[in-house]
């Protein structure tokens, strides 16, 4: 399966990246380790977006129909998605000294009003799949 606990934390941080209003506004100490990962925030997301891809092709690759169990498989191909999104959206500095797109600059004016949301959706998707895998929780 391509829920792990290295992908439901690391989407967290994705989520707290896409979001940092919302988490300082709980948690206001947080905002001094948001400084230090903020410079590197354009590399986690362009590494993030390509396995996000990668994700999507191993979810459509390994969809067995018999083994199948909806809400993980779902999960993970939120997981997936929310990785593609939120990757674009805070790699796209890095993304386009590789990439000269019109329509990952369209793109990107599509996304980034639902930047927020999506963030706060990552942080809850990545928590759940947390809880999922650690309990091993089969629905």
């Amino acid at each position: 399966m391509g829920i792990t606990i290295i992908n439901s934390l690391w989407l967290i941080v994705l989520g707290v990246l896409a979001a940092p209003n919302l988490v300082i506004s709980k948690k206001p100490e947080a905002k001094e380790i948001l400084d230090k990962l903020v410079p590197y925030q354009g590399w986690f997301g362009a590494v993030t977006a390509v396995w996000g891809v990668i994700q999507v092709i191993r979810f459509i690759t390994n969809l067995d129909w018999f083994d199948f169990i909806p809400v993980l498989m779902i999960t993970w191909l939120v997981m997936s998605l929310l990785s593609i999104g939120l990757g674009i959206l805070l790699g796209i500095g890095v993304i386009k000294t590789f990439v000269k797109s019109e329509k990952l600059d369209e793109l990107v004016a599509k996304l980034a009003p639902k930047q927020g949301k999506m963030g706060l959706i990552a942080i809850i998707v990545g928590a759940w799949a947390l809880i999922a895998r650690i309990f091993d929780i089969v629905v």
